[in-house]
């Protein structure tokens, strides 16, 4: 299949790639490091990386604006995406060969050309093992592509302390640290908090819910947001924060909006993305994510999480 992409990639002059909705670094690291890797490849090829920019995010890489007619005989590649629901930018239907890149569960088999490795640790990785793969055939790896792939490897990773990092994981990250950029700086942008996210922080280990199944919760209203001055991208960043709590088998996250309520689900054993996908989301078995819009779906989402936790 990777050859199978890169001939497709030599066979169009416009290529544009895109990614989730509410990208986080995996995201924004496999769709800019694929982005940059084919521009220093293909010079002579237009290149874009598309969709609604995430202002924490802006410091890995700025998204392209295009028009509608740039997709006319396009191909696209939608990376880190599992289902077309939360491909962000809805026009990615409109090139003339799809293609989908991706590690999470194949549920939703969309595109003309599909490679899911649901054992790479990100999509970051595949793209770094793509190269791999064509660097005989004119793939180009430079320091912009590097850094950004390192960055979504480190994010999805939580750090290299996920269970989904293998060997080969750490095996492509210390060859990507041989390019020229600096892995302190990133870090730094990556990792530092600001300090009314931190406070919120104090907030949610004060006031999360232990259950005795096993399972956490935390619900977050708007007002609480607008009280510590955070947006709900900025709290969903937390839901890692409850992974430390002894006693915890899974916990939930409820984060109100103002036409939905954010599910951020986590495991440290139960499968939880079957329940995700319950409430039209979906992701990874220890990692996963919906959307419900009504208390009484958060107390629905709150007792399957309970019984989940309670039969393992």
């Amino acid at each position: 299949m990777k050859d199978k992409i890169l001939n497709a990639i030599k066979q169009y002059s416009t290529i544009i790639i895109h990614r989730h909705v509410r990208p986080d670094p995996d995201a924004y690291g496999s769709q800019g490091g694929l982005a940059e890797m084919l521009k220093a490849s293909f010079p002579e090829k237009q290149i874009f990386a598309v969709g609604e920019e995430e202002p924490s995010l802006n410091f890995l890489n700025r998204l392209d604006v295009i028009s509608d007619e740039q997709y006319e005989g396009a191909l696209v590649i939608v990376c880190d995406t599992a289902n077309q629901e939360r491909v962000c930018d809805q026009r990615y239907t409109k090139g003339e060969t799809l293609i989908k890149i991706d590690h999470h569960p194949n549920e939703d088999p969309y595109g003309d050309m599909l490679w899911v490795d649901t054992g790479a640790s990100s999509v970051s990785e595949m793209i770094y093992e793509f190269y791999l793969s064509g660097k005989e055939e004119g793939l180009v790896m430079n320091d912009r592509a590097a850094r950004l792939l390192f960055a979504g490897i480190v994010g999805d990773t939580g750090r290299f302390l996920y269970p989904s990092t293998t060997q080969k994981t750490f095996d492509y990250a210390g060859e990507l640290i041989r390019y020229d950029f600096d892995r302190t700086e990133l870090f730094n942008q990556m990792y530092e908090t600001d300090p009314h996210v931190l406070k919120l922080q104090g907030y949610v280990l004060q006031n999360f819910e232990l259950r005795p199944s096993g399972a956490g919760v935390l619900i977050l209203k708007k007002d609480q947001l607008k009280e510590f001055q955070v947006t709900p991208s900025e709290a969903s960043q937390l839901v890692s924060t409850l992974g430390n709590i002894k006693g915890i088998k899974a916990w939930c996250f409820f984060i109100e909006e103002d036409d939905q309520i954010r599910v951020r689900l986590r495991s440290k054993g139960p499968v939880i993305n079957q329940l995700a996908k319950k409430y039209k989301g979906g992701g990874h078995p220890l990692a996963a994510g919906a959307s419900v819009h009504s208390w009484e779906e958060v107390d629905q989402v709150t007792k399957e999480l309970e019984e989940l936790c309670l039969s393992n």
